[in-house]
């Protein structure tokens, strides 16, 4: 069996089947840090296709199934048959425990969150480790009774069986959840495993990706037209010189201003990739088109989709006028995936649909292209810095797809999308005189769907409500919300109500992800 080749380079792999946690994707990222490769496939994916990659290692996802419940995926016996180091994670620890003679049990009293683990006896997947760990669980079902060739590793309060390992194979499982960085020393836990059981060699670079995914791209291209939907974000960008480095002139990209960018973005987007970058872009202005097939839209869902269908619409439309265009090229991440279950897992959960997830619709004649599909947001940003994107604009915080269309509560109008331009650029403004704006993951202001009473001079103003947001997070999957200095706050609140007539509220939204999403919508 030939180990896997990219870029001419055979290099070791580390296997992680998914079982449908919102958290697969982590879990081959963490690895990847390690510069170890890592590829993610379904559980009950073809046996050809593992045996082709030739794994040092396999990793099993947790899942939202329960394995109490019948016909609930299982590992398929000739993953135990390949003999290689096996590691479960959660659910991939249940399914593991009862195939192998456990016995799995749901339990009244959940673990989600914070929990002390206590390591109760020596193992290798926590060496150099203390003995009580914090870590991160998400579980309603828990191992009750170890299957009989294996030992008890860890406990929690709640959980006795939180880790356990064979006996004599090199199979190891664990409750928690050490791809999420709650858990303290999580990589180090998934180190012990790639490095200390499965012996991989560290030969995955990011220069290895990129040379792969332009290849990739110059295959599936070949000599056609490709068509690039930028709005002038990381992602978008970091697609547009990737795109332009594997087929140069046959890229022509398309800006679609909907009327939901943030201040001033449309006219700055264009300066820098038309005029500096010396792209192909085409400028779309949609404004009223967007707004037309919104009216009287309120519900979240909706919106989504009506503005991702106009996006695409347009990009038709667009390409029709360009003539011999056959792909569509989008800057899809894994967040964007994931939480639109549109992983090739059959188990994931939708959390959110997104307008550039899912395919394209059946009539549209565009092939589609993402190559950051797999990526998370860190891993863009160290793509562009490879590809020699200017930090300025890679160091620009996230912009949803549907821009401020999910960041209006309801009804998205020419009047309330001023308003909160207005808003946002005031606080975007004072994070980066405060020095403050590369300390968070992203922050951004959301115009509330309540009006509030104020008084401003001897007047009384019932007008709009303005919730700021920031957080920090590495990989956009979890986030906290970020402790801004209360002077910072109030100098921002006064700024946006003595400046914006229509507002007389501020507030300061402190909710985590989860149980928040990081958009209001």
């Amino acid at each position: 069996m030939s180990k896997l080749s990219i870029s001419n380079k055979k290099i070791d792999t580390i296997l992680v089947l998914d079982f449908g946690s919102q958290y697969t994707q982590l879990i081959a990222r963490r690895i990847r840090e390690s510069d170890v490769y890592s590829e993610i496939l379904p559980w009950d994916i073809d046996e050809s296709k593992i045996v082709k990659l030739n794994p040092k290692g396999i990793i099993l996802s947790g899942g939202p199934n329960s394995v109490t419940e019948t016909y609930t995926p299982r590992v398929p016996q000739f993953v135990f048959d390949l003999g290689i180091p096996i590691l479960g994670i959660c659910y991939g620890m249940q399914t593991l425990a009862e195939q192998m003679g456990g016995h799995v049990i749901s339990v009244d009293q959940k673990e989600f969150g914070n929990s002390e683990l206590e390591v109760v006896s020596d193992s290798v997947i926590f060496k150099n480790l203390d003995k009580k760990i914090n870590v991160w669980m998400s579980h309603g079902d828990q191992v009750q009774d170890l299957p009989d060739e294996f030992n008890l590793v860890a406990s929690t309060k709640t959980a006795p069986i939180a880790a356990m390992e064979h006996k004599s194979l090199p199979i190891y499982a664990i409750q928690f959840h050490p791809e999420v960085t709650h858990t303290d020393n999580g990589q180090k836990i998934l180190e012990n495993f790639i490095f200390n059981i499965c012996n991989a060699n560290t030969d995955w670079k990011m220069d290895d990706l990129i040379s792969q995914r332009i290849e990739e791209i110059k295959g599936k291209v070949q000599d056609n037209k490709v068509l690039l939907g930028l709005s002038g974000g990381v992602d978008s960008s970091v697609t547009a010189i990737l795109l332009h480095k594997a087929i140069g002139k046959k890229l022509t990209c398309v800006f679609v201003d909907n009327g939901l960018l943030r201040k001033g973005e449309a006219d700055q987007v264009m300066q820098t990739f038309k005029e500096n970058m010396n792209l192909n872009v085409i400028k779309s202005d949609s404004k009223e088109v967007f707004l037309r097939h919104l009216k009287d839209i309120d519900d979240p869902e909706q919106k989504r989709k009506i503005i991702g269908r106009t996006f695409i619409d347009i990009f038709d439309a667009e390409a029709i006028k360009l003539k011999d265009i056959n792909f569509l090229a989008q800057g899809t991440i894994y967040p964007d995936v994931i939480e639109s279950s549109g992983s090739e897992s059959k188990e994931a959960r939708v959390i959110k649909s997104h307008h550039n997830v899912g395919g394209l619709p059946e009539e549209m004649k565009l092939d589609l292209v993402e190559p950051l599909r797999d990526l998370f947001k860190d891993e863009v940003r160290r793509m562009g810095v490879e590809l020699g994107i200017p930090k300025e604009m890679l160091e620009r915080h996230p912009f949803p797809g549907p821009g401020l269309g999910v960041r209006i509560i309801g009804e998205i109008t020419k009047e309330k999308t001023k308003v909160l331009q207005e808003a946002d650029h005031i606080f975007i403004q004072e994070l980066i005189k405060a020095d403050l704006y590369n300390k968070v993951s992203q922050a951004f202001a959301v115009l509330l769907p309540v009006k509030s009473v104020g008084v401003v001079g001897d007047e009384r103003r019932y007008a709009e409500v303005v919730a700021l947001r920031a957080v920090e997070t590495v990989d956009f999957m979890t986030a906290r919300w970020a402790h801004l200095p209360y002077e910072f706050l109030e100098n921002v609140s006064n700024r946006i109500v003595n400046e914006i007539e229509q507002v007389s509220r501020v507030v300061y939204d402190i909710s985590s992800k989860p149980p928040a999403t990081i958009e209001w919508e």
